[in-house]
Protein backbone atom coordinates (compact mmCIF):
# COMPACT_ATOMS: atom_id res chain seq x y z
CA UNK A 1 0.00 0.00 0.00
CA UNK A 2 1.44 3.47 -0.86
CA UNK A 3 1.57 6.04 1.86
CA UNK A 4 0.06 9.88 1.59
CA UNK A 5 2.25 12.20 0.46
CA UNK A 6 4.01 14.47 3.13
CA UNK A 7 1.74 16.38 5.70
CA UNK A 8 -1.22 14.45 4.67
CA UNK A 9 -2.69 11.98 7.37
CA UNK A 10 -1.00 8.91 8.01
CA UNK A 11 -3.11 6.05 5.77
CA UNK A 12 -5.43 3.90 7.73
CA UNK A 13 -4.35 0.00 8.83
CA UNK A 14 -5.38 -2.28 5.86
CA UNK A 15 -6.99 -5.50 6.96
CA UNK A 16 -3.59 -7.59 7.72
CA UNK A 17 -1.57 -5.07 9.62
CA UNK A 18 -0.75 -4.83 13.15
CA UNK A 19 -3.65 -6.14 14.81
CA UNK A 20 -2.92 -3.39 17.99
CA UNK A 21 -2.70 -0.61 15.26
CA UNK A 22 -5.86 -1.62 14.16
CA UNK A 23 -8.02 -1.82 17.20
CA UNK A 24 -6.18 1.01 18.51
CA UNK A 25 -7.83 2.74 14.71
CA UNK A 26 -10.87 1.47 15.60
CA UNK A 27 -11.34 2.80 19.55
CA UNK A 28 -9.78 5.92 17.88
CA UNK A 29 -13.20 6.22 15.48
CA UNK A 30 -14.87 5.15 18.74
CA UNK A 31 -13.69 8.34 20.66
CA UNK A 32 -14.55 10.69 18.12
CA UNK A 33 -18.35 9.43 17.92
CA UNK A 34 -18.88 9.56 21.14
CA UNK A 35 -17.24 13.01 21.06
CA UNK A 36 -19.78 14.12 18.43
CA UNK A 37 -22.83 12.45 19.52
CA UNK A 38 -21.91 14.99 23.17
CA UNK A 39 -21.14 17.93 20.44
CA UNK A 40 -24.53 17.20 18.48
CA UNK A 41 -26.78 17.30 21.70
CA UNK A 42 -25.28 20.76 22.18
CA UNK A 43 -25.03 22.50 19.19
CA UNK A 44 -27.58 25.06 18.34
CA UNK A 45 -26.38 25.85 15.20
CA UNK A 46 -27.02 23.44 12.15
CA UNK A 47 -23.60 24.91 9.56
CA UNK A 48 -21.60 24.35 12.71
CA UNK A 49 -22.59 20.76 13.19
CA UNK A 50 -22.43 19.84 9.75
CA UNK A 51 -18.95 21.61 9.72
CA UNK A 52 -17.86 19.50 12.85
CA UNK A 53 -18.74 16.42 11.40
CA UNK A 54 -16.49 16.54 8.48
CA UNK A 55 -13.89 17.33 10.41
CA UNK A 56 -14.21 14.29 12.89
CA UNK A 57 -14.81 12.15 10.10
CA UNK A 58 -11.75 13.05 8.12
CA UNK A 59 -10.04 12.14 11.65
CA UNK A 60 -11.67 9.31 11.70
CA UNK A 61 -10.89 7.64 8.71
CA UNK A 62 -7.72 9.85 8.70
CA UNK A 63 -8.13 11.41 5.40
CA UNK A 64 -7.76 14.91 4.16
CA UNK A 65 -11.37 15.60 2.22
CA UNK A 66 -14.66 15.15 3.94
CA UNK A 67 -17.63 16.76 2.77
CA UNK A 68 -21.48 16.34 3.32
CA UNK A 69 -23.91 17.27 0.19
CA UNK A 70 -27.58 18.38 0.66
CA UNK A 71 -29.80 17.31 -1.36
CA UNK A 72 -31.77 19.72 -3.40
CA UNK A 73 -35.10 18.14 -4.60
CA UNK A 74 -36.53 21.19 -6.81
CA UNK A 75 -32.50 20.81 -8.70
CA UNK A 76 -32.24 17.18 -8.84
CA UNK A 77 -28.99 18.27 -7.27
CA UNK A 78 -26.33 18.15 -4.51
CA UNK A 79 -24.81 21.41 -2.86
CA UNK A 80 -21.70 20.75 -0.90
CA UNK A 81 -23.15 22.41 2.62
CA UNK A 82 -19.45 21.92 4.85
CA UNK A 83 -16.40 20.10 4.40
CA UNK A 84 -12.36 20.10 4.82
CA UNK A 85 -9.53 19.47 2.51
CA UNK A 86 -10.89 21.03 -0.05
CA UNK A 87 -10.30 24.41 -2.25
CA UNK A 88 -11.23 27.30 -1.18
CA UNK A 89 -14.89 28.42 -2.55
CA UNK A 90 -16.09 25.07 -2.87
CA UNK A 91 -18.10 24.36 0.21
CA UNK A 92 -21.39 26.54 0.27
CA UNK A 93 -21.59 26.99 -3.21
CA UNK A 94 -20.35 23.78 -5.38
CA UNK A 95 -23.45 21.85 -7.08
CA UNK A 96 -23.17 17.90 -8.34
CA UNK A 97 -25.78 16.12 -9.97
CA UNK A 98 -27.55 13.05 -7.80
CA UNK A 99 -28.10 10.81 -10.35
CA UNK A 100 -26.47 7.44 -9.96
CA UNK A 101 -23.30 8.50 -12.73
CA UNK A 102 -21.37 9.68 -9.13
CA UNK A 103 -20.66 8.11 -5.87
CA UNK A 104 -22.68 10.15 -3.95
CA UNK A 105 -25.41 9.88 -6.15
CA UNK A 106 -25.23 6.22 -6.74
CA UNK A 107 -25.22 5.93 -2.19
CA UNK A 108 -28.45 8.32 -3.08
CA UNK A 109 -30.04 6.88 -5.17
CA UNK A 110 -29.77 3.43 -3.98
CA UNK A 111 -30.35 4.29 -0.31
CA UNK A 112 -27.13 2.20 0.59
CA UNK A 113 -23.46 2.95 1.69
CA UNK A 114 -21.15 3.02 -1.35
CA UNK A 115 -17.23 2.51 -0.80
CA UNK A 116 -15.13 2.79 -4.22
CA UNK A 117 -11.11 2.21 -3.49
CA UNK A 118 -10.29 2.42 -7.12
CA UNK A 119 -12.28 5.47 -8.81
CA UNK A 120 -9.97 5.31 -11.69
CA UNK A 121 -11.16 1.80 -12.96
CA UNK A 122 -14.39 2.08 -11.55
CA UNK A 123 -17.36 1.03 -13.91
CA UNK A 124 -20.61 1.96 -11.79
CA UNK A 125 -19.94 5.85 -11.74
CA UNK A 126 -17.88 8.75 -13.43
CA UNK A 127 -15.52 10.66 -11.28
CA UNK A 128 -16.76 13.97 -10.86
CA UNK A 129 -14.80 17.17 -11.80
CA UNK A 130 -14.44 17.91 -8.06
CA UNK A 131 -12.78 14.70 -7.17
CA UNK A 132 -10.65 14.89 -10.22
CA UNK A 133 -9.51 18.10 -9.67
CA UNK A 134 -8.38 17.20 -5.65
CA UNK A 135 -6.36 14.03 -7.16
CA UNK A 136 -9.44 11.42 -5.20
CA UNK A 137 -8.73 7.65 -5.75
CA UNK A 138 -11.23 6.11 -3.62
CA UNK A 139 -13.95 7.26 -1.99
CA UNK A 140 -17.04 6.47 0.49
CA UNK A 141 -20.31 7.64 1.21
CA UNK A 142 -23.30 6.97 3.46
CA UNK A 143 -26.53 8.25 3.35
CA UNK A 144 -27.95 10.72 6.37
CA UNK A 145 -31.14 11.15 6.89
CA UNK A 146 -33.65 13.66 9.04
CA UNK A 147 -36.88 13.12 10.14
CA UNK A 148 -36.98 9.55 7.88
CA UNK A 149 -36.35 11.83 4.74
CA UNK A 150 -32.88 11.22 2.80
CA UNK A 151 -30.81 14.70 3.71
CA UNK A 152 -27.51 14.07 1.82
CA UNK A 153 -24.39 12.12 1.54
CA UNK A 154 -21.90 12.36 4.10
CA UNK A 155 -18.58 11.28 1.75
CA UNK A 156 -14.97 11.26 2.60
CA UNK A 157 -12.25 11.22 0.03
CA UNK A 158 -9.27 10.63 -0.42
CA UNK A 159 -6.48 10.95 -2.61
CA UNK A 160 -3.82 7.89 -1.45
CA UNK A 161 -3.99 4.11 -2.07
CA UNK A 162 -5.23 2.38 0.03
CA UNK A 163 -9.04 0.89 0.81
CA UNK A 164 -11.80 1.99 2.75
CA UNK A 165 -13.94 -0.76 4.70
CA UNK A 166 -17.05 -2.35 5.82
CA UNK A 167 -15.76 -1.35 9.46
CA UNK A 168 -15.26 2.50 8.20
CA UNK A 169 -18.92 2.57 7.09
CA UNK A 170 -19.85 1.66 10.55
CA UNK A 171 -18.00 4.48 11.69
CA UNK A 172 -19.50 7.47 9.53
CA UNK A 173 -22.81 5.80 9.33
CA UNK A 174 -23.08 6.08 13.08
CA UNK A 175 -22.11 9.93 12.30
CA UNK A 176 -24.79 10.10 10.00
CA UNK A 177 -27.37 8.64 12.40
CA UNK A 178 -26.45 11.32 14.91
CA UNK A 179 -26.54 14.05 12.39
CA UNK A 180 -29.59 13.39 11.02
CA UNK A 181 -31.07 13.32 14.92
CA UNK A 182 -29.43 16.48 15.88
CA UNK A 183 -31.14 17.50 12.19
CA UNK A 184 -34.14 16.35 13.33
CA UNK A 185 -34.17 18.45 16.85
CA UNK A 186 -33.19 21.57 15.34
CA UNK A 187 -35.74 21.49 12.62
CA UNK A 188 -38.37 20.60 15.04
CA UNK A 189 -36.77 24.23 17.57
CA UNK A 190 -37.10 25.62 14.98
CA UNK A 191 -40.73 25.31 13.47
CA UNK A 192 -41.62 25.33 17.41
CA UNK A 193 -40.02 28.84 17.70
CA UNK A 194 -41.36 29.89 14.28
CA UNK A 195 -45.00 28.38 15.52
CA UNK A 196 -44.57 30.59 19.02
CA UNK A 197 -43.46 33.85 16.84
CA UNK A 198 -46.57 33.61 14.75
CA UNK A 199 -48.58 32.57 17.89
CA UNK A 200 -46.96 35.86 19.31
CA UNK A 201 -47.63 38.15 16.12
CA UNK A 202 -51.22 36.91 16.48
CA UNK A 203 -51.84 37.66 20.07
CA UNK A 204 -50.09 41.21 19.63
CA UNK A 205 -52.52 41.59 16.41
CA UNK A 206 -55.14 40.82 18.71
CA UNK A 207 -54.06 43.06 21.77
CA UNK A 208 -54.14 45.84 18.87
CA UNK A 209 -57.25 45.33 17.74
CA UNK A 210 -58.99 45.01 21.68
CA UNK A 211 -57.32 48.37 22.19
CA UNK A 212 -58.65 49.89 19.12
CA UNK A 213 -61.75 48.67 19.97
CA UNK A 214 -61.87 49.73 23.38
CA UNK A 215 -60.59 53.28 22.10
CA UNK A 216 -63.68 52.94 19.51
CA UNK A 217 -66.57 51.91 22.10
CA UNK A 218 -65.00 54.54 24.64
CA UNK A 219 -65.48 57.66 22.04
CA UNK A 220 -69.06 56.02 20.82
CA UNK A 221 -70.17 55.83 24.72
CA UNK A 222 -69.10 59.54 25.10
CA UNK A 223 -71.00 60.42 21.75
CA UNK A 224 -74.11 58.70 23.43
CA UNK A 225 -73.19 60.70 27.34
CA UNK A 226 -73.30 63.90 24.97
CA UNK A 227 -76.77 63.08 23.61
CA UNK A 228 -77.92 62.61 26.79
CA UNK A 229 -76.61 65.89 28.06
CA UNK A 230 -78.33 67.87 25.64
CA UNK A 231 -81.16 65.73 25.97
CA UNK A 232 -81.30 66.24 29.52
CA UNK A 233 -80.58 70.05 28.85
CA UNK A 234 -83.88 70.49 26.39
CA UNK A 235 -86.35 68.44 28.77
CA UNK A 236 -88.85 70.09 30.79
CA UNK A 237 -90.04 67.72 33.31
CA UNK A 238 -87.62 67.97 35.91
CA UNK A 239 -88.04 64.29 36.21
CA UNK A 240 -87.16 63.22 32.80
CA UNK A 241 -84.12 65.63 33.10
CA UNK A 242 -82.85 64.05 36.02
CA UNK A 243 -83.18 60.46 34.67
CA UNK A 244 -81.65 61.55 31.50
CA UNK A 245 -78.53 62.94 33.50
CA UNK A 246 -78.34 60.19 35.56
CA UNK A 247 -77.99 57.86 31.99
CA UNK A 248 -75.42 60.02 31.27
CA UNK A 249 -72.74 59.40 34.58
CA UNK A 250 -73.51 55.96 33.98
CA UNK A 251 -72.53 55.66 30.51
CA UNK A 252 -69.54 57.92 31.17
CA UNK A 253 -68.59 55.38 33.99
CA UNK A 254 -68.41 52.74 31.00
CA UNK A 255 -66.64 54.81 28.94
CA UNK A 256 -63.85 55.38 31.93
CA UNK A 257 -63.42 51.64 31.98
CA UNK A 258 -62.97 51.50 27.76
CA UNK A 259 -60.63 54.63 28.42
CA UNK A 260 -58.16 53.00 31.10
CA UNK A 261 -58.32 49.18 28.69
CA UNK A 262 -57.11 51.74 25.31
CA UNK A 263 -54.49 53.47 27.31
CA UNK A 264 -52.87 50.75 29.15
CA UNK A 265 -50.82 47.65 27.66
CA UNK A 266 -53.37 45.19 29.79
CA UNK A 267 -56.33 44.72 27.96
CA UNK A 268 -58.38 42.16 30.55
CA UNK A 269 -57.57 43.91 33.41
CA UNK A 270 -57.83 47.12 35.41
CA UNK A 271 -55.93 49.09 37.93
CA UNK A 272 -58.45 49.68 40.42
CA UNK A 273 -57.09 52.54 42.76
CA UNK A 274 -56.63 54.41 39.39
CA UNK A 275 -59.51 53.68 37.81
CA UNK A 276 -61.74 54.46 40.88
CA UNK A 277 -59.60 57.69 41.49
CA UNK A 278 -60.25 58.73 38.30
CA UNK A 279 -64.13 58.01 38.51
CA UNK A 280 -63.96 60.28 42.15
CA UNK A 281 -62.78 63.44 39.92
CA UNK A 282 -64.78 62.75 37.57
CA UNK A 283 -68.04 62.46 40.17
CA UNK A 284 -66.07 65.49 41.97
CA UNK A 285 -66.51 68.04 38.78
CA UNK A 286 -70.08 67.19 38.74
CA UNK A 287 -71.01 68.26 41.74
CA UNK A 288 -70.81 71.66 43.77
CA UNK A 289 -67.96 73.18 45.03
CA UNK A 290 -69.25 72.48 48.76
CA UNK A 291 -68.82 68.89 48.29
CA UNK A 292 -65.68 66.32 49.01
CA UNK A 293 -65.25 62.87 47.83
CA UNK A 294 -62.56 61.44 49.34
CA UNK A 295 -61.00 57.58 47.92
CA UNK A 296 -58.46 55.37 49.60
CA UNK A 297 -58.02 51.85 47.40
CA UNK A 298 -55.21 49.98 48.05
CA UNK A 299 -53.36 48.49 45.34
CA UNK A 300 -54.84 46.03 43.36
CA UNK A 301 -56.06 44.33 39.84
CA UNK A 302 -59.93 43.53 38.51
CA UNK A 303 -60.74 41.83 35.25
CA UNK A 304 -62.75 44.10 32.94
CA UNK A 305 -66.19 42.87 33.97
CA UNK A 306 -65.76 43.71 38.14
CA UNK A 307 -64.43 47.27 37.23
CA UNK A 308 -67.67 48.07 35.08
CA UNK A 309 -69.70 46.62 37.68
CA UNK A 310 -67.94 48.34 40.60
CA UNK A 311 -67.48 51.52 38.71
CA UNK A 312 -71.74 51.82 38.24
CA UNK A 313 -71.91 51.12 42.06
CA UNK A 314 -69.57 53.76 42.58
CA UNK A 315 -71.55 56.00 40.39
CA UNK A 316 -75.09 55.40 41.92
CA UNK A 317 -73.65 55.45 46.18
CA UNK A 318 -71.68 58.31 45.55
CA UNK A 319 -74.33 60.56 43.21
CA UNK A 320 -77.03 59.61 45.92
CA UNK A 321 -75.42 60.14 49.01
CA UNK A 322 -74.57 63.81 47.11
CA UNK A 323 -77.90 64.51 46.27
CA UNK A 324 -79.80 62.72 49.42
CA UNK A 325 -77.72 62.80 52.53
CA UNK A 326 -76.89 66.41 52.72
CA UNK A 327 -79.54 68.73 52.33
CA UNK A 328 -78.13 71.95 52.82
CA UNK A 329 -76.07 71.33 49.80
CA UNK A 330 -72.09 70.77 51.69
CA UNK A 331 -70.89 67.27 52.87
CA UNK A 332 -68.43 64.38 52.43
CA UNK A 333 -68.36 61.32 50.77
CA UNK A 334 -65.75 58.99 51.48
CA UNK A 335 -64.55 55.61 49.58
CA UNK A 336 -62.06 52.67 50.40
CA UNK A 337 -61.58 49.88 49.16
CA UNK A 338 -59.54 46.98 50.69
CA UNK A 339 -58.53 43.21 50.83
CA UNK A 340 -60.12 41.67 53.77
CA UNK A 341 -58.22 37.92 52.67
CA UNK A 342 -56.11 36.86 49.49
CA UNK A 343 -59.60 36.32 48.03
CA UNK A 344 -62.14 38.63 48.80
CA UNK A 345 -62.29 42.74 48.34
CA UNK A 346 -64.30 44.90 50.68
CA UNK A 347 -65.84 47.83 49.42
CA UNK A 348 -67.18 50.49 51.15
CA UNK A 349 -69.13 54.05 50.49
CA UNK A 350 -70.00 56.11 53.30
CA UNK A 351 -71.08 59.54 54.27
CA UNK A 352 -72.23 61.85 57.53
CA UNK A 353 -75.49 62.62 56.51
CA UNK A 354 -79.03 62.20 57.09
CA UNK A 355 -79.03 58.29 57.28
CA UNK A 356 -81.53 56.10 55.75
CA UNK A 357 -85.36 56.87 55.80
CA UNK A 358 -87.31 54.35 58.25
CA UNK A 359 -88.52 51.37 57.22
CA UNK A 360 -85.88 51.17 54.02
CA UNK A 361 -85.87 47.86 52.13
CA UNK A 362 -83.80 47.79 49.28
CA UNK A 363 -85.88 44.68 48.15
CA UNK A 364 -89.25 46.94 48.09
CA UNK A 365 -87.61 49.72 46.61
CA UNK A 366 -89.08 51.10 43.33
CA UNK A 367 -85.51 53.16 42.63
CA UNK A 368 -83.91 52.29 39.43
CA UNK A 369 -80.35 53.01 40.97
CA UNK A 370 -81.16 50.83 43.92
CA UNK A 371 -82.43 47.97 41.32
CA UNK A 372 -79.31 48.49 39.33
CA UNK A 373 -76.88 48.26 42.60
CA UNK A 374 -78.76 44.99 43.60
CA UNK A 375 -78.16 43.29 39.78
CA UNK A 376 -74.99 44.33 40.19
CA UNK A 377 -73.84 43.05 43.44
CA UNK A 378 -74.98 39.74 41.87
CA UNK A 379 -73.17 39.80 39.28
CA UNK A 380 -69.77 40.25 41.57
CA UNK A 381 -71.26 36.77 42.96
CA UNK A 382 -70.77 39.36 46.66
CA UNK A 383 -72.83 40.24 49.67
CA UNK A 384 -74.07 43.58 50.33
CA UNK A 385 -75.50 45.95 53.21
CA UNK A 386 -76.72 49.69 53.84
CA UNK A 387 -76.08 50.25 57.40
CA UNK A 388 -76.46 53.25 60.02
CA UNK A 389 -73.34 55.10 60.60
CA UNK A 390 -74.60 57.19 62.85
CA UNK A 391 -74.70 59.53 61.43
CA UNK A 392 -74.98 58.78 58.13
CA UNK A 393 -75.31 55.56 55.44
CA UNK A 394 -72.41 53.12 54.82
CA UNK A 395 -72.52 50.88 52.33
CA UNK A 396 -70.38 47.44 52.45
CA UNK A 397 -69.92 45.11 49.51
CA UNK A 398 -67.84 41.87 50.32
CA UNK A 399 -67.18 39.80 46.70
CA UNK A 400 -64.60 37.07 45.60
CA UNK A 401 -61.15 38.54 43.55
CA UNK A 402 -59.39 36.35 41.74
CA UNK A 403 -55.38 36.55 42.07
CA UNK A 404 -55.15 35.22 38.58
CA UNK A 405 -56.49 39.43 37.61
CA UNK A 406 -52.75 40.15 38.74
Amino acid sequence: MSRNEPNAPAAPPEQGDDPAEELAYRLRQQQLAAQFGLYALQARNIDALLQEATRLCAQGLQSRFCKIMEYIPDEHQFVVQAGVGWKPGLVGSARTGADSGSPSGYAFQTGKPVISNHLESESRFRTTETLAEHGIKRAINVIIHADGVPFGVLEVDSPTEGRFTEADTAFLQGIANLLGGAIDRQRTEEALRQSEARLQQALAHQEVLTREISHRVKNSLAVVAGLLSMQGGTAIDPALRAALLDAQARVLTIAKVHDQLWRRNEVENLDLAEFLQELCVQLRASTGPNHTIACEVEPTTVNTDQAVSLGLIVNELVTNAIKYAYPGGAGEVRLSVRRLQQNCLRLEVCDRGMGLPAGFETARSKSLGLKLIVSLVRQLGGRAEWQDAQPGTRFVLEFPHSEFAH
